[in-house]
């Protein structure tokens, strides 16, 4: 594969080159968004500040943050199932500066991958800090100093997010860390405070506390994942505490404070009593925010809202006609995916076509084990919206698949229309329901019943016959093995 190194561009005086589409950011959104723009014939540019392609997600979000997962979730099998397989092990150990070199290696590889693509489709890439000197050309800086321009007919700004933290609470990336700096550490925390108790917060607590660390998450609402199905809610919290991890649902942080190489942390519960804790690492995992500043929206004719994002309409589209913003600078969920079909929508949409994305249909997903994941409506907005609707639920426990890879937690939950039984949410939390989700959002793109679902066959043993009993369940009570 091509390193970046030999890719990027080179700087120049020369006279200014022209594109029909120049993209700042390089992460899912942006480099996807370069490669369908080159295979529809545009003359393309991606404009990276920083030395390798990918931008957060594979850098220094999904793709480490994963590569981790896997890694300890391993351990924590070798540690507490292989026995019971038969698997006799002895001096059973972490090396986790060799889990981080692996974790490294994962990550190049995918980077690589990337600078591989934008060599293949011919797109210009451009290391630097890009800002608008106006709607139609950019200025990029790289990390000498040296400045090049380019114009280009459209824009499409694509520079992802970057971890929020909470008010008079500064990550000071040693002690007082974001995920960032979670995915890099030199050695394994004996304790460690995660503020937060979302999709980061859950999935960095189950890295650490899988191979040794104490670990307490403090959540601000009653539920973890609470932008999740609260049912899923409930059953990851039981699972958490199966880990070890320890819960404070319903606090509020007051103060995080460094005293050496120790964190202190305060915080207040629902009857307003104080809760102090120290540990020697304090995860900030309370969510991220558009990363739009130093681009020079002003000169270009934008502005962004209270949050920092950038409006656009229907078709991504920004006050500004030929600029087009994607992914975490605009309104919706942060997920690298949705990014990602929002930067061919714009591709496709700037060569005339007619593109879609079901915003509805978008699955999330939390990549804990059990894996939770979820696409559609919850229960508590079909109940807020008054649409009346079933459930069905099958439970992982019940299935003989599960019962041999010792899977047993979760469930499976559908939420069908009562009238026209047309499947309105899946709610899952059990193996390898990241890669499952999808046999549901097939289903809802074709508007298809629970009765479909039920009449379909699906291999057995297979986790996936558990999607198949929720639709019997949600079917007049029809479940077969519960």
């Amino acid at each position: 594969m091509l390193s970046l190194s030999k890719h990027t561009s080179n700087f120049s005086l020369n006279k200014m080159t022209q594109y029909d589409v120049a993209i700042i950011g390089s992460g899912p959104g942006g480099y996807v968004a370069a490669i369908r723009c080159a295979q529809l014939g545009f003359k393309t540019a991606v404009i990276e500040k920083y030395n390798t392609l990918g931008g957060t997600c594979l850098n220094v979000g999904c793709i480490p943050s994963k590569a981790l997962l896997d890694s300890t979730e391993h351990y924590h099998n070798a540690k507490t199932t292989f026995q019971k397989h038969g698997i006799q092990l002895d001096n059973l150990k972490v090396d986790f500066t060799q889990m981080i070199k692996r974790k490294n290696e994962v990550v190049k590889q995918t980077c690589d991958g990337v600078s591989f693509l934008m060599k293949k489709n011919k797109i210009d890439v451009l290391t630097g800090v890009g800002s608008f000197v106006d709607a139609k050309t950019i200025s990029i800086q790289n990390d000498k100093g040296e400045k090049q321009e380019i114009q280009a007919k459209h824009i499409i700004i694509a520079t992802g997010s970057k971890p929020a933290s909470l008010p008079n609470i500064v990550i000071d990336k040693e002690r007082i860390i974001s995920s960032t700096e979670a995915l890099t550490l030199k050695e394994i925390p004996k304790e460690m405070i995660v503020i937060g108790g979302g999709v980061i917060g859950c999935e960095m607590a189950s890295v650490y506390a899988r191979i040794g660390t104490k670990v307490r998450i403090v959540e601000y609402l009653p539920n973890l994942i609470p932008t999740m199905d609260k049912d899923l809610s409930k059953e990851l919290e039981r699972v958490m505490r199966k880990l070890g991890v320890e819960m404070h649902l319903g606090f509020k942080v007051k103060e995080v404070m460094r005293v050496d190489n120790e964190v202190m942390v305060s915080a207040e519960d629902a009857e307003g009593k104080t809760h102090d804790w120290s540990a020697d690492y304090c995860l900030m995992a309370v969510g991220r925010k558009p990363f739009t500043e130093n681009l020079g929206l002003e000169k270009a004719g934008l502005k962004t809202d209270e949050k920092g994002r950038i409006t656009v309409n229907e078709n991504l589209q920004t006050s500004v006609e030929n600029i087009f913003a994607i992914g975490d600078v605009v309104r919706g969920a942060m997920l690298a995916h949705k990014a990602e079909e929002e930067g061919v929508f714009v591709a496709e949409f700037l060569a005339g076509q007619k593109p879609h994305i079901n915003y509805n249909l978008i699955p999330g997903v939390v990549y804990t084990w059990p894996e939770v994941a979820a696409v559609g409506n919850t229960e508590e907005e079909l109940i807020k919206n008054k649409i009346p609707f079933k459930k069905g639920s099958f439970p992982f426990r019940a299935s003989g698949r599960a019962r041999a890879s010792m899977d047993l937690d979760g469930f499976i939950k559908i939420l069908a229309h009562a009238e026209t039984d047309e499947i309105l949410g899946v709610h899952m939390i059990g193996p390898r329901m990241a890669d499952l989700i999808m046999e549901a959002v097939v289903a809802m793109e074709y508007r298809a019943s629970a009765e479909d679902i039920s009449r379909m066959s699906h291999p057995h043993p297979t986790f996936s016959e558990a999607f198949r009993e929720a639709c019997l369940a949600a079917t007049e009570n029809r479940a077969l093995h519960i």
